[in-house]
């Protein structure tokens, strides 16, 4: 897996094996569908989310695309920006 990123089909899977990233994921997910409400309710006009890994390839990526394919599918508009991807 070492040569694909976090947006390959692969790196994805991979992850999805692993109980504690499905675990974290969830956890995420339902933070971030119990805060955005309260934000929105608040005037807030956007929310800026970083996530980091080891190496910004593989881990930090996939979650970002889960989290934004998930925040979309409620409704929330999302822009991804991966800022290490590319540099290797």
């Amino acid at each position: 897996l070492r040569p694909l990123n976090g947006t390959h089909a692969e790196v994805k899977a991979f992850l999805d094996t692993r109980p504690e990233a499905r675990e974290f994921t969830a956890k995420l997910e339902d933070l971030l569908d119990f805060l955005i409400p309260h934000y929105a309710s608040e005037g807030k006009s956007y929310l800026t989310i970083t996530i980091g890994c080891t190496g910004g390839k593989h881990r930090s990526v996939a979650l970002a695309e889960r989290i934004r394919d998930h925040l979309v599918d409620g409704g929330v508009p999302v822009s991804v920006t991966h800022r290490d991807l590319g540099k290797e």
